[in-house]
């Protein structure tokens, strides 16, 4: 069994308005992750997301790209505790 692990992440680009949290949210759900993403308000999109090691990899591919009407610039992210009893992935507002 994989472990399970936690990453926070943060996209730049043209990364709002571009549907990013909602085809994130669908993404995760499929990918069976959970977590939470956001738009900042310096136009970035910050998530957390957390699952299965092979999971949030493909997450984390995901994410580098983005919906099609997205255009990722930086990526970043690093790894943080997991968090216990997340049950599913939302959006914050």
């Amino acid at each position: 069994m994989s472990m399970i692990k936690r990453y926070r992440g943060r996209v730049y680009g043209k990364v709002q308005g571009v549907y990013f949290r909602a085809s994130a949210q669908e993404e995760a759900r499929r990918l069976g992750v959970t977590g939470w993403i956001r738009n900042v308000e310096d136009g970035s999109v910050e998530f957390e997301v957390q699952g299965s090691e092979e999971s949030v990899s493909k997450f984390l591919e995901w994410a580098k790209e983005g919906p099609p009407a997205a255009r990722v610039d930086n990526f970043k992210v690093e790894e943080i505790p997991v968090v216990e009893g997340e049950q599913d992935f939302h959006i914050r507002y």
